[in-house]
């Protein structure tokens, strides 16, 4: 029986979102505080997904240089998203008057001289549970709306703090770089003197600057990649940002949260068992009143009808519907263990690139002592040019390998935090 008891609460009413207000604006006498996750104080029942994302914390600190872009990134965005959200909490507060009676006009020609105009007045009194799915089906559509506004506001933020790191990789990949182009180029003199001295022929020194191109190519790559990766980000944000040095995030103080694959998949079978029993309800009859009154009397009654009729077919039908509430469970099953999945293979890559990081940095500090010695021995005459030249070499290179590592880390460990819907604060959404 469709009555007032069964109606969901009243979680979507349509929020206030903050706009920057123009320059000289006078400030609004009431600014809404609402974030687009907030529920109504007074509703019975809070939807756990949204009351989730309205919780989740951002891992990057507030007062770092990455919670600066994350923050710019964020403020900045004009995501459809948004209004996808808002439309979808519209559409949830019109179901959830649905279980009230309806008033429809009727005006009918039965001859040429004769019109018929009234009002039709219907009132459900049994539907085997529809009005009730179709309140839950919509509330279920802004909880995935609204989870699809967090994938969302999480993927801006790691996109511009991808950028940003990208920028500083190429930064300090060029430093690295040019502090080798110059004691190479130091090597190119000496070995030139010698060449002319002939002491070293020339392909000593054709091979100098062979290596001096190569770095000089990786240098210009790097710089060239820092540029670009800079203008993409001032292009999303509309911000100019100066590169300064950012720390790696620990993925041990992460939360034990779900990602944000599960709450999706969780909303989107709610909304599937919801459609179900809407599809379930049309194939059998229900029970509604009536009253009508026209220009030529009144009459009431009561009317038992379905959608679609009963046939042969109807049993098979109603079976399919129940098997696609198991789907339905099944589908955030795969969800949960994809994103375990997902979260283990992350975190391992992590280890791996920890492991990396130490191994460039120890081999890049063994090359640099190596390189000492060597250029001891050559200066004694015991030590040619060209093997100064190929350990020095390989010492920079390695030195170039541990900045890779080190910002690979990094993007691995924003990557886990975006699955997880960590790169945003659910109250800033």
């Amino acid at each position: 029986m469709a009555n007032m008891s069964e109606h969901l609460p009243d979680m979507s009413k349509p929020l206030g979102l903050l706009k920057a207000k123009p320059e000289g604006a006078e400030p609004a006498a009431e600014v809404s505080k609402r974030t687009s996750f907030e529920q109504d104080a007074d509703a019975k029942t809070q939807s756990e997904i949204l009351t989730t994302l309205l919780a989740r914390r951002s891992v990057i600190p507030t007062d770092s240089t990455m919670g600066n872009v994350a923050d710019v990134a964020l403020t900045s965005s004009r995501r459809s998203a948004e209004a996808q959200l808002q439309t979808a909490k519209l559409r949830a507060q019109a179901e959830n008057k649905n279980w009230l009676p309806t008033l429809s006009p009727e005006i009918s020609l039965n001859t040429l001289s004769d019109v018929i105009a009234g009002l039709v007045f219907e009132q459900v009194l049994f539907d085997h549970g529809r009005k009730k799915a179709e309140r839950e089906y919509a509330a279920a559509d802004v909880e995935v709306a609204a989870v699809t506004l967090s994938e969302d506001l999480n993927e801006r933020s790691y996109i511009a703090l991808a950028l940003y790191i990208k920028g500083l990789r190429g930064q300090e990949k060029a430093q690295v770089g040019n502090k080798g182009l110059a004691q190479l180029h130091h090597f190119e003199r000496i070995v030139k003197g010698r060449v002319d001295g002939g002491v070293s022929n020339k392909g000593d020194l054709r091979m100098v600057r062979t290596k001096i191109q190569t770095l000089e190519t990786k240098s210009e790559t790097a710089s060239e990649s820092a540029g670009t990766a800079l203008a993409e980000l001032k292009a999303m944000t509309g911000t100019a940002f100066t590169l300064k040095p950012v720390s790696s995030l620990s993925v041990q103080s992460y939360p034990a949260v779900e990602p944000l694959d599960v709450l999706r998949a969780r909303a989107e079978a709610e909304r599937s068992v919801a459609q179900a029993t809407v599809e379930r309800a049309a194939q059998l009859p229900g029970l509604k009143a009536s009253a009508r009154t026209t220009n030529k009397g009144n009459s009431a009654g009561l009317n038992i009808s379905n959608d679609v009729g009963l046939g042969l077919g109807t049993g098979d039908r109603l079976k399919a519907i129940e098997a696609s509430k198991d789907i339905a469970a099944r589908q955030v099953d795969e969800a949960r263990e994809d994103g375990a999945r997902d979260r283990k293979r992350l975190e391992s890559n992590i280890q791996s690139l920890e492991r990396q990081e130490r191994e460039a940095n120890q081999l890049a500090r063994e090359g640099r002592d190596t390189y000492k010695l060597f250029e001891a021995q050559f200066r004694a005459g015991q030590r040619s040019v060209l093997e100064v030249v190929d350990v020095y070499e390989q010492s920079v290179l390695r030195s170039l390998d541990g900045v890779d590592a080190k910002y690979d880390k990094l993007l691995a460990q924003l990557e886990l935090a975006r699955d997880l819907g960590l790169l945003a604060d659910g109250d800033a959404i």
